[in-house]
């Protein structure tokens, strides 16, 4: 099967989630990655979150497709390693501090005389330059410092943070289509570049117009909780047997439907109905009459009486329904794959689907270091070498 990416090949050298995103999106369209590791303790995801048997589980996702070499970067030996890895390299993913990679003669300027076509990725907090530049930089501080915590929660309650990587995720998914861009124009010019990817960036870009609302306006987003200060009726309502359910009206049409299926057509009729950020300075009647009307039904009724009205509702989920539900089956959403370390797993799936040259997974997270011999000999060295390396402790 060809695959999009099978000509690429990727050397990670990121750690956690950003970068290492990055590449293992790239790694499921068929990218060759070789995840470079810590020889003692390897990716801090690996004992991250939830374990079975000391068997890291987001290892297993973060890590799926790729190879293990383990290779100590701040050793004279495990740099010249590298820069015969990245002879025939086409990316280099890392996310360290910036000045690091230069402290160990492994900066742009030097790996770019190796190879002039090698795309560097730097993945950091806060970008390669600027005041904050040398500051530890983590997804949660994107979220503080981006306006995302400043929006989200209820408003009389503090600012909140998401229980998951949002900042990571997102910088993940644009550092994947940096890389791509960079690719692409090294096509057109025959030359590699550098990506500076600050993490406080990208979630910034997807909250949507605050920037341009804020300086031709002077607005300043407040929490509103769920609901919407552009549409409403947009908010959780809770169904008659506990369950949950979610509404959305940013279509007009949509907005009307709902209110004449929950016995509110009057309200379709006044003058600020017409306008979504007028529905939204009403959504407390609005939310009294759709959620009064969502209370005294199943979420089954709801879910069955919107689709019939062609508007626009979603149960909310949790793992355990993702798993039941015939959409996210229909889609192949969840794959079982083998794992060496812990039989049939189940994972998510390749974030789309192409037509012609589908992504895959392969293979979960490897052990740490499984592929340190086979890369390192496909590089030239031979078992002596392999095995002065081991004893130093530099792989």
């Amino acid at each position: 099967m060809v695959q999009a990416l099978q000509d690429i090949k990727v050397i990670d050298i990121a750690t956690l989630f950003a970068g290492p995103m990055a590449a293992t999106m790239l790694a499921d369209f068929g990218a060759e990655v070789i995840k470079i590791e810590h020889p003692k303790n390897g990716d801090p995801v690996r004992t991250h979150g939830s374990s079975k048997n000391g068997i890291g589980l987001w290892w297993k996702m973060l890590a799926r497709n790729k190879k293990s070499l383990t290779l100590y970067l701040g050793s004279p030996e495990g740099q010249e390693i590298f820069k015969t890895l990245i002879k025939d390299a086409d990316v280099v993913i890392e996310n360290f501090r910036p000045g690091t990679l230069e402290k160990w003669g492994l900066g742009y300027e030097e790996l770019v005389k190796i190879n002039p076509r090698l795309v560097l990725a730097r993945v950091t907090g806060f970008g390669q330059i600027g005041p904050y530049s040398k500051r530890p930089g983590f997804g949660t501080l994107a979220e503080a410092m981006s306006g995302f915590a400043s929006i989200t929660g209820t408003p009389d309650g503090p600012p909140t943070l998401p229980p998951f990587g949002l900042a990571d995720g997102i910088s993940a998914l644009t550092a994947a289509f940096a890389i791509m861009t960079a690719l692409h124009a090294r096509d057109i010019t025959g030359k590699g570049q550098v990506i500076d990817l600050a993490i406080i960036e990208p979630i910034l870009t997807v909250l949507g117009p605050q920037v341009i609302a804020y300086d031709q306006l002077g607005e300043i987003q407040q929490r509103r909780g769920n609901r919407s200060s552009n549409n409403a009726p947009r908010n959780t309502y809770v169904t008659s047997d506990g369950k949950w359910v979610a509404i959305s009206t940013s279509a007009q049409a949509i907005a009307e439907r709902v209110m004449h299926l929950v016995g509110r057509p009057e309200l379709v009729n006044e003058p600020w109905f017409a306008s979504g950020a007028e529905r939204a300075k009403h959504a407390d009647e609005l939310d009294d009459a759709v959620g009064g009307w969502i209370k005294q039904r199943t979420r089954d009724e709801v879910i069955r009486e919107f689709e019939l009205a062609e508007a626009a509702v979603a149960p909310i989920y949790d793992i355990t329904d993702i798993f039941k539900d015939e959409q996210f089956a229909a889609l192949e959403t969840i794959k079982t794959i083998e794992d060496e370390e812990l039989g049939p797993i189940k994972i998510q799936n390749v974030l789309f689907r192409l037509s012609d040259t589908p992504g895959e997974i392969k293979t979960s997270g490897p052990k740490l270091g499984k592929h340190t011999v086979e890369i390192l000999k496909k590089s030239g060295l031979n078992d002596e070498q392999i095995a002065n390396l081991k004893a130093k402790g530099i792989i």
